[in-house]
């Protein structure tokens, strides 16, 4: 068994090498649709929290492909704005596969019955809310498409263009881009923001985790404010480590 999975993992290194070579000297846009309409067409999708920076990979994959899988994850706790600013993105774009993920009722009845696991076990919270359904939802792909960028800080300073995740190759095509950039381009393509962002909420998850910040803040300093958390878990390896809760 482990001669099997050191075998599918070097098969894995050898194929994020080769996804690497094949966008050399690619854009952002030319990545995408390298990606998503030609070495992996039909095997690829994207996953969008429809935030408050997502409009531009959104953009770009309905120019690339309209039909392209968008996996978004509904974790039963999110804002109004940001299910509304979803199904307006995905008619003004054009995108006609937007999928809705949510958590299994099974595992909401046996760890979070009454809704406050995220004040006890934020963890486990995003555990069962989010990165569960995502796993279940990316099984048929061999590529699935983040908008994380390094201008973040903290543990995306460092992330790579193409990385390994659970299995999967993962594309982080705008892995360069800093907020100019990203304002740059909404501004030519005339995006939408998210409806939050005027009460400068620079990132948006679930409405109990998420608040306000100054507008010259960390873009992510609203996200468990207070806290050591600074990821849900949908972009930590199989390898991190979710305590469950006890009593």
């Amino acid at each position: 068994m482990a001669s099997l999975k050191s075998e599918y993992r070097l098969a894995l290194e050898a194929g994020a090498q080769a996804l690497e070579a094949a966008l050399s000297g690619l854009d952002a846009q030319g990545a995408l649709k390298r990606c998503l309409a030609e070495i992996f067409k039909g095997e690829s999708c994207v996953v969008s929290s429809f935030g408050t920076e997502s409009a531009v990979i959104l953009h770009m994959a309905a120019q690339i492909a309209p039909d392209t899988p968008v996996l978004f994850v509904d974790t039963g706790q999110l804002f109004d704005e940001t299910l509304a600013y979803r199904d307006s993105l995905a008619e003004r774009f054009g995108l006609t596969n937007v999928r809705s993920l949510t958590p299994s009722p099974h595992d909401i009845a046996a760890d979070d019955p009454d809704g406050t696991l995220h004040k006890t076990n934020p963890d486990l919270c995003c555990h069962v809310r989010k990165t569960l359904p995502l796993i279940r939802a990316l099984q048929p792909y061999k590529v699935w498409v983040s908008g994380r960028k390094r201008y973040h800080g903290g543990e995306r300073a460092d992330i790579p263009r193409v990385e390994i995740q659970d299995g999967k190759l993962k594309l982080n095509p705008l892995y360069d881009w800093d907020a100019e950039a990203l304002r740059a381009y909404s501004r030519e393509h005339d995006l939408p923001q998210h409806p939050l962002l005027k009460q400068n909420y620079l990132s948006v998850g679930c409405v109990p985790c998420t608040s306000p910040v100054a507008p010259d803040d960390d873009p992510r300093a609203g996200r468990w404010a207070g806290q050591d958390k600074t990821e849900c878990g949908i972009h930590i390896g199989a390898d991190g480590t979710i305590t469950r809760t006890t009593g």
